[in-house]
């Protein structure tokens, strides 16, 4: 007997080797018939024994390439054609886009052997790929995922690659960027004014490292500006002329035993390390790494990475040591990505330029993890993680846009059940960044075909991405409460719909009365939210001003729990001239918001304990109260809380127990310490009184002040023991880099309530 089946085959199986994949495993079963890419993924016909045709579609998903991720197989009978052979067919691009893009993945262990041999053809080729590795989102123009949809368009096979995209035996069978150096882009080194230097780039461009100089390197994402990582004056210079005077570089190390050099990385963190989305890794730093102070000045931990393209595998066997890689930008302005911006933007830092003429189609900044409890616990979801869809256990009932927030910007996309949260676009503060924003919306909407019917914003007037949502006319809008959608896209990243008792800790959000919300506990599900607690609310006097120096929030902290009998500290006299002034615009509230936020509270205890007075990037303080804090101390500052039917949390407690330890002597370790516990103590003990009201047992945490992972263990642990089950991130960051994935699935369940 002969059978006939039409497959249908939906998940990320494009650019990931798969059609080579079933043209192999039709070849097995003795199958004729073809396999193609559409818009909606991979498509096949096979005809043989019907035993075989079974067990074919049961590998289709059981045996499927390491990067495919198969969402579901579909099959569905034909009548028998006779045909012989099994062929690749010509992708079918007339339906709407419904396919997922792969994201970028490092390269293989096959591609690097060849990299290094001598005798091979790609002996040194700095664009060496194959279906399992390389460039992929952000070379890709439209889907079907085909060579002229992406920016190896320009690049014409030779004969010798064109035999090996040809080649069913081979592992470059249909691989699009497949390339040599006799077709394939090109290395440069170039001086700041776009002269080129001379020499064999890669090796040139490492001895001007070990020089001292700063050097351009063009990624798969954009421009990285590197410097070698033990030498401190290249270091300082890099810092002095990006204007990014504190906040920690990132470090690139050859490979998992240079990395053990730096960081001590437990199980999870070397298989994040070693993952093909290559992100940087938040590690612990091992006592006398050999990098410059300035790296990442009074931290314990070190962003790690590993190599991720030839170029860079190249360039670190070259120097034979760490580099420094840090985006290429300005302080606070997006990636370069683009050949003629970098020479423009980037000659003032960079000293030379090792390029090539492979275009980005889209820039894409690192991604920034670290391991919670063995699980990935993202900080920034980006290259290697995006475009990967969010899958959800619901229907889009319409296609939705969500457009984010202002700091730490994701915008989000969805339909059917995929949600499809985009790339870190930054902070929406300058004109540079809403064009990337913008650029990227219609490059998403495009890709995965959504024509949004719902646009969801932040109900924050003056975000520029609730600007942007507002002057749409095209869809319904829907507002959405910053921190509802915190918990939300929590609640999505665990596959749940609540309800739930959500905390939702951060530096700040539009409450729903008008005042700036951040130390929250609701009692939440998808479609909707009732606030029962928060932290008390205090003045924040001068608005964003109090975020750049955390001595105003200690000012309005000790004059909320003092008043005129405040105790003299040391904070008040490093910044008397000014603190009159700062206390009577607490008072007035003039310019001085209430704000119920954790992340200002935790800017009061950092300024009390002596820790940071000013910060040079956002959430600094709170960083360095955290990397202070004494592992050892289990002593807390009591807490108390408020009954009523809102619970409201006394920060003010927390100050008082800070500022008598300070007048007793204590040291900055040990108030951090208390402080943290005694933070923690009483987010447990508010979780209790509310499950009392509730009967709620599921608790879930987000916001960005969860990314401090001494908080976040405390708060966990105690939730655990008194019974609680517990929901934290895993797929996309507690930050605000995680609320677009939270409007998406709120403006969905309200959709599908009727609301």
């Amino acid at each position: 007997m002969t059978g006939r089946i039409r497959v249908r085959v939906e998940g990320v199986v494009q650019g990931v080797g798969f059609r080579p994949f079933v043209h192999e495993l039709a070849g097995r079963y003795g199958l004729s018939g073809f396999v193609g890419n559409d818009s909606e993924g991979v498509f096949a016909e096979a005809e043989g024994d019907p035993s075989a045709l079974a067990r074919f579609v049961d590998d289709l998903g059981g045996r499927a390439p390491a990067l495919a991720v198969v969402e579901r197989v579909t099959a569905e009978p034909r009548p028998p054609l006779g045909e012989p052979g099994f062929r690749i067919v010509p992708s079918d691009g007339a339906a709407p886009p419904a396919a997922l893009v792969s994201p970028d993945t490092a390269t293989c262990a096959d591609c690097l052997d060849e990299l290094a041999d001598p005798g091979g053809r790609r002996h040194r080729h700095a664009f060496t790929n194959c279906t399992q590795c390389g460039p992929r989102f952000t070379i890709v123009k439209a889907v079907p995922y085909d060579r002229p949809a992406t920016t190896m368009a320009g690049f014409a096979m030779c004969a010798a690659c064109a035999g090996e995209y040809g080649d069913p035996a081979d592992r470059r069978f249909h691989a699009q960027p497949v390339c040599c150096p006799a077709c394939g882009p090109a290395l440069r080194l170039l001086r700041p004014g776009g002269a080129a230097i001379v020499e064999e780039a890669v090796g040139a461009a490492a001895g001007l490292l070990r020089d001292g100089a700063i050097v351009a390197v063009k990624g798969l994402g954009g421009y990285h500006l590197a410097a070698v990582a033990c030498d401190e004056r290249a270091v300082a210079a890099l810092r002095a002329r990006k204007h990014r005077e504190e906040k920690p570089f990132a470090v690139m190390a050859a490979d998992l035993a240079g990395a053990r050099e730096l960081v001590r990385p437990d199980a999870a963190g070397a298989a994040l390390l070693t993952a093909p989305s290559r992100p940087i890794v938040l590690l612990p730093r091992r006592a006398g790494a050999p990098v410059a102070a300035a790296v990442a000045p009074g931290n314990r931990e070190l962003g790690v990475l590993l190599p991720y393209t030839p170029l860079h595998h190249l360039l670190l066997a070259e120097l034979g040591g760490p580099i420094v890689l840090t985006s290429g930008n300005v302080s606070d302005e997006p990636i370069v990505h683009r050949d003629e911006d970098a020479l423009e933007r980037l000659s003032g830092i960079a000293d030379a330029f090792l390029t090539h003429d492979r275009p980005i189609h889209i820039r894409t900044d690192d991604s920034v993890v670290r391991a919670f409890r063995g699980r990935p616990y993202p900080l920034r979801r980006s290259r290697g993680l995006v475009p990967s869809p969010v899958r959800v256990p619901w229907e889009f009932p319409r296609p939705v846009l969500a457009c984010g927030g202002e700091l730490k910007n994701t915008f989000c996309v969805a339909k059917g059940n995929r949600a499809f949260p985009s790339h870190h676009i930054g902070d929406l503060e300058n004109h540079e960044t809403l064009r990337s924003y913008t650029a990227g919306i219609e490059h998403f909407c495009g890709l995965f075909g959504v024509r949004p019917e719902v646009v969801v914003h932040d109900l924050h007037p003056e975000y520029l991405s609730t600007k942007y949502a507002l002057e749409r006319e095209d869809a319904e809008l829907l507002g959405v409460q910053h921190h509802h959608a915190h918990i939300a896209a929590c609640l999505a990243d665990n596959g749940e719909a609540g309800p739930v008792i959500g905390v939702a800790f951060d530096g700040l959000g539009y409450g729903d009365d008008g005042t700036l919300w951040g130390g929250e506990f609701l009692i939440a599900d998808l479609a909707g939210y009732r606030r029962a607690g928060h932290l008390e609310a205090v003045p924040m006097p001068g608005g964003a001003a109090a975020v750049r120096e955390p001595w105003r929030m200690a000012a309005a902290y000790l004059d909320a729990a003092y008043g005129d009998d405040r105790p003299e500290l040391e904070v008040v006299r490093r910044n008397r001239e000014r603190w009159p002034a700062v206390v009577a615009m607490a008072r007035s509230g003039v310019n001085a918001p209430a704000t119920s936020s954790a992340g200002r509270l935790f800017d009061a205890v950092a300024a009390i304990a002596g820790v940071r007075d000013r910060a040079g990037y956002e959430g600094q303080a709170a960083i360095e109260l955290e990397q202070r804090a004494d592992p050892g101390e289990r002593g807390a500052y009591p807490v108390t809380v408020t009954g009523g039917a809102t619970l409201v949390l006394k920060g003010t407690d927390l100050v008082r127990g800070a500022v008598d330890d300070v007048r007793a002597g204590a040291g900055a370790g040990v108030v951090s310490a208390r402080f943290h516990n005694g933070l923690a103590r009483s987010v447990v003990e508010t979780a209790r009184t509310l499950r009392e009201r509730s009967g709620l047992e599921t608790v879930a945490l987000s916001g960005g002040v969860f990314q401090n992972m001494l908080l976040l263990e405390r708060v966990v642990a105690g939730l655990e023991d008194g019974g609680f089950r517990v929901l934290v991130h895993a797929r996309v960051p507690a930050n605000d880099g995680g609320i677009s994935l939270g409007q998406a699935v709120i403006a969905a369940a309200r959709d599908r309530a009727g609301a």
